[in-house]
C-alpha cells in the first residue's frame, strides 16, 4: 500500500507491504500525483516495506529523478541494508538523501528475512 500526504513544501509517501512487480500497476498514477503536486523536498517512508525488487527501485528512481528535474530534493527513511543494496546496484544511491537518523516505530518494523 502506498498513502501520499503534504505540507506546504513536503510530499510524503509512506509505503508498506512488497515494493515490487505485482504492485507496478499503481506506479504510473502515484508518480504523476507526485510529480503534478510539485513541491521541493519528497519524503519516503520505507519503514513498512516487506520486499523491493528492481521494479520497486526503478520507482522510487523515477520519483526521485522527476524531483530532482525540479530542483528538489528526495529523502529516503526508514530503509534497511536490503532496500539500500538495491538502489546502490541500480546505480541510483546518489539519487537520494538517506535519513539514518529517523527510527521507525515499533509497529512499522519489519523483520528481515
Amino acid at each position: 500500500m502506498i498513502e501520499i500526504s503534504m505540507s506546504a513544501a513536503t510530499t510524503t509517501i509512506v509505503v508498506s507491504g512488497d515494493l515490487d512487480l505485482s504492485e507496478r500497476t499503481q506506479f504510473p498514477e502515484i508518480t504523476a500525483r507526485v510529480t503534478g503536486l510539485r513541491r521541493q523536498l519528497l519524503v519516503i517512508d520505507m519503514c513498512g516495506v516487506t520486499f523491493m525488487d528492481s521494479t520497486g527501485a526503478a520507482f522510487l528512481i523515477s520519483l526521485a529523478d522527476a524531483g530532482r528535474k525540479r530542483g528538489g530534493a528526495t529523502v529516503l527513511r526508514g530503509c534497511d541494508d536490503r532496500d539500500l543494496f538495491v538502489l546502490e546496484v541500480c546505480g541510483a544511491l546518489d539519487l537520494f538523501r538517506i535519513d539514518d537518523e529517523h527510527v521507525c516505530p515499533p509497529e512499522t518494523v519489519v523483520a528481515s528475512t
